[in-house]
């Protein structure tokens, strides 16, 4: 809910900015972190069923969210890699997962006083809930998930999906310097502060020289 609450308050900001923005090209970069925000706060989880919420207040500690993972695929399987150490030393129950058709939920409860939750939702396809299962290795979780049918995924998720689209439609172009803007225009959205003033100097120092006749393009 708190990064839900910051999605918002980013989005809002955006919105402000493009009331002011005069330039196409910054309306453009800004048009493109709108729609990217609208698009996580789209796919963010709903709130966590009561019972789960109670169950994970009632654990005590410090309560961790994994962001860290690597994952693989068989013909039959996905399987997620999450590096925890010393979980092979936990009670087999105190590691969860709970699998829905197109997601699912791993809660590590006690792990050298804190507990650890991962959640994935809108799995690119449909997964066999029966099928599915964890196991528990050196320093290691492995989640796998039973695909319902043997394809290859190109991916883990719907959202990832989506951005690896608009990233091919936005650099599929015949034109190099349009190509380069938008690869711009991309490092600029997800850049933090320091990389937008690095942009934003590029762009001064290149019409300068433009005005100066030293360089043709209009950068």
């Amino acid at each position: 809910l708190l990064f839900l609450n910051q999605l918002q308050k980013d989005l809002e900001e955006v919105k402000e900015l493009l009331t002011k923005a005069t330039r196409k090209r910054l309306r453009d970069v800004l048009m493109t972190e709108k729609h990217k925000l609208e698009l996580e706060m789209k796919n963010q989880p709903p709130p966590r069923p009561k019972d789960v919420a109670e169950e994970e207040k009632s654990l005590g500690g410090y309560t961790v969210k994994i962001n860290n993972y690597g994952w693989d695929q068989s013909d039959k399987f996905i399987k997620i890699y999450i590096s925890l150490n010393g979980v092979q030393k936990l009670p087999a129950e105190n590691v969860q997962v709970n699998f829905t058709e197109r997601s699912f939920d791993l809660l590590v409860k006690n792990l050298n006083g804190k507990n650890y939750t991962m959640t994935f939702n809108n799995l690119l396809k449909p997964i066999s809930v029966e099928g599915s299962s964890r196991k528990i290795k050196t320093d290691t979780v492995l989640v796998m998930c039973k695909k319902k049918h043997e394809e290859k995924w190109e991916c883990l998720t719907q959202v990832e999906k989506e951005s690896k689209e608009k990233e091919k439609a936005a650099y599929d172009t015949s034109d190099p310097s349009e190509g380069l803007m938008n690869l711009l225009k991309k490092m600029y959205a997800e850049g933090d502060d320091e990389m937008k003033r690095t942009i934003n100097k590029a762009w001064v120092e290149s019409r300068e020289k433009q005005s100066k006749g030293d360089i043709p393009m209009d950068i």
